[in-house]
């Protein structure tokens, strides 16, 4: 089955919208690893791994934990490109899906109860599950997904080497091109708002660039930080005079990101995502990843772990292979912006 077969055509928006999706192929790495299974006769597992024979054909089987930090679009994209990855190749494998619903100290009690079960490999989604799992989990490989920056993170000693148990796909935005694509959509813009958590160390790390990009494109940043999900509403009040609004791909305001848009529409300010999920929440627009090719390019690496006998730690951390505009006609007519016909051309569309 192909990645085009398991791609939903529309996904269901935060506010009973859809966003029709334009169908992607990628290339067949799970496939080639097929016939590396076939080749070995299905030896599978890595050192230490519990992989067993399983079903009438004799072939290995596989349990794999997977660690969500929350239930929003993007991160649960990934999980299901993630496991695309593994139909697609046609690997049985035994997924246990958990979710920590935002709570770092629920990410850590799931990652521990996999450090004492007998999966062969965790997959951690999102920076703080991937942080949790890392500090659990040490005998057995770990991959992440939906994470920014796993050296700021202290995920991996470098992203070319990362010497550990661990590694996987970062999802670092093209900030340079979506403040671009902000001041096309908005090209009056001087002052821009981010609200984000404070908690997030993959957030810094996007603000970080965002600050040090903005001077030249003639941008001045105003920032506000929440510590939970009741504090975004005040936050984005408390934000003043901005002509535009960028949201990070930051766990806690994407998931809470209708108080955002509420405020964003009430005053008129255009919202522009750093992700597709937030423009289905509301926001105008974005260039940003597509999440499920992010999961299934990680579950292309966790194939190699387990049946090509790869090592975490020699694996470089891999990074997106393409970045996809998402609009939403609906958001910039409320917020009072125009999309550029040349955008609107090449983009997938929320109705």
């Amino acid at each position: 089955m192909s990645l085009a077969e398991h791609r939903p055509k529309t996904i269901e928006s935060t506010q009973g919208r859809t966003i029709t999706m334009k169908h992607k192929l990628l290339a067949g790495l799970a496939l080639a690893a097929v016939g590396a299974l076939a080749l070995t006769g299905c030896s599978g597992g890595t050192d230490g791994g519990t992989g067993d024979a399983g079903g009438t054909d004799g072939a290995t089987s596989y349990s794999i934990g997977i660690n969500q930090l929350a239930p929003h679009p993007a991160l649960d994209a990934a999980t299901e490109g993630f496991q695309a990855a593994f139909e697609d190749a046609g690997i049985d494998v035994d997924f246990d899906v958990q979710n920590a619903n935002g709570e770092q100290a629920t990410a850590l009690t799931i990652a521990q109860g996999f450090a004492s079960s007998g999966v062969d490999l965790v997959l951690a989604v999102a920076t703080p599950a991937a942080q949790a799992t890392a500090q659990a989990v040490t005998d057995k490989p770990v991959l992440f997904t939906a994470v920014t920056d796993a050296v700021a993170a202290e995920l991996v000693d470098s992203n070319e080497a990362p010497g550990g148990n661990v590694t996987g796909t970062s999802d670092m935005a093209p900030i340079d091109e979506q403040l671009k694509l902000l001041k096309e959509l908005v090209p009056d813009a001087e002052k821009v708002g981010i609200v984000y958590a404070s908690g997030e160390v993959n957030s810094q790390v996007q603000v970080d660039a965002v600050e040090e990009a903005a001077p030249g494109l003639g941008l001045e940043i105003v920032t506000k930080t929440v510590t939970t999900a009741n504090d975004i509403q005040a936050a984005a009040e408390a934000l003043g005079d901005v002509d535009a609004i960028y949201v990070p791909t930051d766990n806690m305001v994407v998931n809470g990101i209708s108080s955002l848009i509420q405020v964003a529409e009430t005053k008129q300010i255009p919202v522009i995502g750093a992700e597709s999920g937030t423009v289905e929440g509301g926001a105008v627009a974005t260039l940003g990843i597509d999440y499920f090719e992010l999961g299934y390019q990680t579950g292309e690496m966790a194939i190699k772990i387990l049946t090509g006998g790869a090592d975490p730690a020699t694996m470089p951390v891999e990074v997106s292979k393409e970045f996809t505009y998402v609009v939403n006609p609906a958001a910039a007519e409320r917020m009072g912006v125009t999309i550029p016909a040349e955008i609107l051309d090449k983009a997938e569309v929320v109705e």
